[in-house]
């Protein structure tokens, strides 16, 4: 856990806004999701500088799989430039990576690269980053469930604790706060186990627009909230 309490220990990134930041700018849609992904990198060295200790993104949903194959074929670019080229400097600073999201639809060459970073970082403790990629909330539980069944857990044995030891990386905590950009308020399938009782937080920026200032402004904000957790 964080040692401020007004810093939350779990952030999670709702990457809204980068094919209108493109058509704003004139752009093509690819350079938006350029923009997106060099600032994504920007706001997660930032956040565990300020002592935010996992920051999971949602980078790719399984929903995302029904955009254009240029598209498509241009996330799945960025992501494997992530895991490659910036791989190591990820490394060197001390992160360590984690895959919160499915196998299935994904190419065995992306796999291979996301479990290679996450067993190249594993040892790392600056902090977490939660590649949230072909995740889906739903997905998730019911992946969960299927392992459960396929080790022989018993129905009466099915508590939420027990579905909680088979989510994708049960070592990550629940998410303190949520933040979607670009105006949209809503999770979209988003973290549904772990945003169970997450602060939302939302702004009208664009993603690529989203910056240090406005990140330390929705923590300040956070940090007056109180939190009961139904009590």
């Amino acid at each position: 856990m964080s040692t401020d309490a007004h810093i939350p220990t779990h952030v999670g990134l709702i990457l809204d806004g980068n094919r209108r930041w493109a058509r704003q700018h004139d752009l093509p849609l690819m350079e938006g999701h350029r923009r997106g992904y060099d600032n994504l990198r920007t706001i997660l060295e930032e956040a565990l500088d300020m002592g935010v200790e996992y920051v999971s993104a949602y980078v790719f949903s399984t929903e995302n799989w029904t955009r254009t194959k240029l598209e498509v074929n241009y996330l799945m670019k960025l992501i494997m430039n992530m895991l490659t080229r910036d791989l190591r400097e990820l490394h060197e600073r001390g992160i360590r990576i984690v895959w919160l999201g499915s196998k299935q639809q994904v190419g065995k060459k992306v796999q291979r690269a996301i479990e290679d970073a996450e067993a190249l970082t594993a040892e790392n403790t600056r902090g977490t980053f939660g590649l949230c990629f072909n995740h889906g909330g739903h997905r998730e539980i019911a992946e969960a469930v299927q392992r459960m069944v396929a080790d022989g857990i018993a129905v009466d044995e099915m508590s939420e604790a027990k579905i909680a030891e088979y989510i994708d990386y049960p070592d990550v905590p629940p998410i303190d706060l949520v933040i979607r950009t670009s105006g949209e308020e809503r999770l979209s399938n988003f973290m549904l186990w772990r945003a169970a009782y997450s602060e939302l937080a939302f702004t009208d920026t664009l993603w690529p627009d989203f910056n240090i200032d406005e990140f330390k402004e929705i923590l300040a904000e956070y940090a007056e909230r109180g939190r009961r957790f139904g009590k």
